[in-house]
């Protein structure tokens, strides 16, 4: 390569990036997630497109792993154990029970409906029965649910990668031939991969957290690479020990992201900005991948899959799975409908193309037609799903982050509020929230215009505030500014949703 072909190739890339960075703020407009946009950027850029040609699925099957295991690492770094604590049973069933109800709802639909042999409709339900993270968190940053319900979908989508993984490399063996092992050799082997990858990943997150805590780093900025470092590290030591390398790195990132690290906040947000870029890449690279020519005679087939998936398959498995943890209707309905596809299903989808199968390419063209259809029809409509089902809090509050270390030093959180259109907060003056000791409201935008509250100040409809409180008693504030939206300045302060 000539330093001059170099140059092409990072005016390419550059002007690629920042589309893509650009079509974050379209997707925020229109709601659909930004994976869409990016996928379409690779296919303007491919073959059928720009004519940038690009049809080796080994090499996408590697690069989309290790997106993934970025995406994951984020996804681990930036989730608060205080939000998934109190549904990470319920979440760990639905990813693990929940997936196996869904292999073989979609897995017997495929073969009723396409007639493709067993071991080959099995692999179809195992390739898109992985909710993903990135698709559903795009479209569900600007939906407030509640914490529960925005807890379970979180843990849910960061667990459910590792069994769905291991499935769809156990069924692409039994596609090809290669293993006539009895389906209790396959189970044995995923219940110890998951709980090795367990160890793992909450072992070296908990030992890469205490070593940091007593390191003395020159540099600020070392703090974020040695996370990233530690997390990347828990799926290459778990994949070599034949463990679950992504649930390692999910969990190693949640274990570090929940530690008293020393610059937490610079570290969350150089892990959201490797989340972004590992999101851009492989996608581009997927749409890269893709022959728009193949796609249209992949639409009969991916909407068939798609409906018994959506219809039947997700509802069953959040029915079946969430039984016994006595859940609302509302929530259970939500859950059915939330469960998006994204960035895993395309990449799991190179695995039987790589390994050979017969007809792994119809069934690459089937996944990425579903994504997209799929993808489509369902973001539109969570928002609207959510206020119907009376799930969208009057009051949201979310986590602003904050670059300036010492907040991370002082255990000290800041909490953005929205004083939305039936908030109760209305007309309530900030000496009368009484607030836990150790939280106070630091400022107020309103129309426009920004300023410090006084204890007289009456907060209206529409108020943004920013509540500064210590980490200890945030949930507690929360807690408390929930009661006042609902229920008026005399809400007691026992009182608990």
């Amino acid at each position: 390569m000539t330093l001059d072909e170099f140059s092409r190739i990072l005016l390419l890339s550059s002007g690629v990036l920042l589309l893509a960075v650009l079509a974050v703020r379209l997707a925020a407009r229109t709601g659909l997630p930004s994976l869409l946009l990016y996928l379409a950027l690779g296919l303007v850029l491919g073959e059928d497109g720009l004519g940038i040609p690009f049809a080796d699925a080994e090499i996408a099957q590697v690069l989309g792993y290790g997106a993934l295991v970025l995406i994951l690492a984020e996804g681990g770094l930036t989730t608060r154990w205080s939000t998934i604590r109190g549904v990470i049973a319920p979440a760990g069933v639905l990813a693990t029970g929940g997936t196996l109800v869904s292999i073989g709802v979609v897995g017997c639909g495929a073969h009723l409906l396409l007639h493709t042999t067993w071991p080959v409709s099995f692999l179809i339900g195992a390739v898109v029965s992985s909710t993903d993270a990135a698709a559903v968190f795009s479209v569900l940053r600007s939906v407030p649910l509640p914490r529960r319900l925005s807890g379970l979908l979180e843990a849910e989508s960061g667990l459910n990668d590792a069994p769905v993984v291991i499935a769809v490399l156990a069924l692409t063996e039994v596609a090809g031939g290669h293993d006539e092992h009895a389906w209790w050799f396959f189970a044995g082997e995923a219940v110890l991969e998951l709980a090795l990858g367990t160890l793992l990943g909450v072992g070296i997150g908990a030992a890469g957290a205490l070593l940091l805590r007593r390191t003395a780093l020159p540099s600020s900025g070392l703090y974020p690479v040695a996370v990233l470092a530690l997390t990347v590290l828990a799926f290459a030591v778990a994949d070599v020990l034949h463990a679950s390398g992504f649930l390692a790195t999910y969990l190693c990132g949640l274990v570090l992201g929940n530690a008293r690290l020393p610059h937490r906040h610079a570290t969350r947000g150089f892990a959201e900005a490797f989340g972004w870029l590992a999101q851009i890449g492989l996608f581009v690279m997927l749409g890269l991948l893709a022959s728009p020519s193949r796609l249209p005679g992949a639409l009969v087939d991916a909407l068939l899959v798609g409906l018994v998936l959506t219809l039947f398959a997700r509802p069953l498995s959040v029915l079946v799975s969430l039984v016994g943890f006595r859940m609302p209707r509302p929530d259970l309905v939500f859950l059915s409908w939330a469960g998006l596809r994204g960035a895993v299903p395309v990449v799991l989808a190179t695995v039987p193309v790589v390994a050979g199968i017969p007809g792994s390419e119809r069934l690459f063209d089937l996944v990425l037609v579903l994504v997209v259809v799929f993808t489509l029809v369902q973001a539109p409509t969570l928002a609207p799903l959510a206020r119907r089902l009376g799930l969208i809090s009057a009051t949201p509050t979310q986590d602003l982050d904050v670059e300036v270390s010492p907040l991370g030093t002082l255990s000290a959180d800041v909490v953005q509020v929205r004083v939305g259109p039936a908030s109760r907060l209305h007309g309530v003056e900030v000496f009368e929230l009484r607030l836990p000791r150790g939280a106070n409201v630091s400022l107020v935008a309103r129309d426009g215009a920004t300023f410090v509250p006084q204890p007289r100040t009456v907060l209206r409809h529409g108020d943004d505030l920013l509540v500064v409180t210590a980490t200890a008693e945030r949930s507690a504030v929360e807690e408390r500014l929930q009661a006042i939206s609902r229920h008026g300045k005399l809400a007691d302060w026992h009182h608990r949703e």
